[in-house]
């Protein structure tokens, strides 16, 4: 589940927008975070979305993956960025410091400070 479930459950609690939506807007964001320590993992789901990763080192199929996701999300109208729901940047330091609270953010392969949950909020805005 990780932070991308962990971060969503601050947005629906705290704007009551729909959990789903909000995982989906969030997934190539926390994927980008988690790609540098588990990079074979996304190679992998990008072969799994049947993106062709033969000739891919590692890196590249895990990139692909991010690429993928994000088209995936475009091609079934998931919202570009969580402003577009109304999120708004100056309540990321809530949401982030809620976001390290939660259970699920414990289970995500790569640990993050406040900061970098900041960031990912940031960038999926």
């Amino acid at each position: 589940l990780g932070y991308v479930h962990a971060m969503a459950h601050q947005l629906g609690g705290f704007y009551d927008l729909p959990h789903g939506v909000c995982n989906a807007i969030l997934l190539p964001h926390v994927a980008s975070f988690n790609a540098s320590v588990c990079p074979a993992r996304f190679k992998d789901i990008a072969n799994a979305m049947g993106v062709d990763t033969q000739y891919l080192d590692t890196e590249k199929g895990a990139a692909a993956a991010i690429t993928a996701i994000r088209k995936l999300s475009s091609d079934v109208g998931i919202p570009s960025g969580l402003a577009e729901l109304g999120a708004k940047a100056d309540d990321i330091p809530i949401l982030a410091t809620n976001a390290m609270k939660d259970a699920c953010g414990f289970t995500n392969p790569r640990p993050a400070n406040q900061d970098e949950i900041e960031q990912i909020f940031h960038s999926a805005m």
